[in-house]
């Protein structure tokens, strides 16, 4: 039988999980040196969101959240959620608007790093390496922030079309998850039972995830962008 240590280590049980804490130099020098950009480049809102999405990212891989994602998929599910929900927008938000290409591509592109890295064998690659899990984390939230950017910078139609299509593709593979018959990722198999879930559970709870709140985002993304163009405060083609 195969022993996963993934980069968080091993999977955390409820006797020791809020002990594991992850301390990786380089990781904390990463987050500190995003700091120190938020605080020295960034003014106002900018600034703001610049040091949030600092925050979201400790909460991902330095708190016990990172060990815990070894245990359960649905653990990692959330915290890929936290990655291209709610780090990637206050990035995009940060930076200074600018034109980053083309808004279908870059809808398409997050969608398939996001396939593309819940596919068990690729999952499974991402648990086995440190440099692929980096790859993968790097990719899902690199992806995810073009998108925001490039939604930031569209028109008001073209954004909802954009944000509709990625809660689309979210939501189907939520709904995939969520009705398979069996567990599909080995990594969880023998790492669940301590949470009091089977790895089907684990595994159908992580699909709902995906395919309601994750999904959700985009949705209130989409919302959002309509009201702000038909309400009192409209603010033009790029109010986004």
């Amino acid at each position: 039988m195969t022993v996963w240590i993934p980069y968080c280590g091993p999977g955390s049980t409820p006797l020791d999980a809020l002990e594991r804490w992850n301390f990786d130099p380089i990781v904390l020098l990463c987050l500190a040196g995003m700091t120190v950009l938020a605080c020295s480049r960034l003014r106002g809102s900018s600034r703001v969101s610049g040091l949030a999405s600092v925050a979201v990212l400790t909460l991902s891989f330095v708190s016990p959240l990172c060990a815990l994602s070894s245990a359960l998929f649905a653990a990692r599910t959330v915290h890929h959620v936290l990655l291209f929900a709610v780090a990637a927008p206050l990035i995009a938000f940060a930076l200074p608007r600018r034109h980053v290409g083309s808004l279908a591509l870059a809808t398409l592109i997050q969608s398939v790093a996001f396939w593309v890295w819940h596919a068990p064998g690729m999952y499974e690659a991402a648990l086995s390496s440190t440099a692929i899990y980096w790859v993968m984390q790097v990719s899902v939230l690199g992806t995810a922030t073009w998108f925001w950017i490039a939604v930031r910078h569209s028109g008001v139609a073209s954004a909802v079309i954009a944000l509709l299509a990625a809660m689309v593709a979210m939501g189907l593979l939520g709904a995939l998850l969520t009705f398979s018959p069996e567990a599909l990722y080995a990594p969880h198999l023998s790492t669940t039972q301590a949470w009091g879930l089977t790895p089907l559970e684990d595994q159908q709870t992580a699909g709902l995830i995906m395919w309601a709140p994750a999904a959700a985002v985009y949705l209130a993304a989409a919302l959002l962008v309509l009201g702000r163009w038909i309400g009192p405060d409209r603010a033009g083609p790029h109010a986004a």
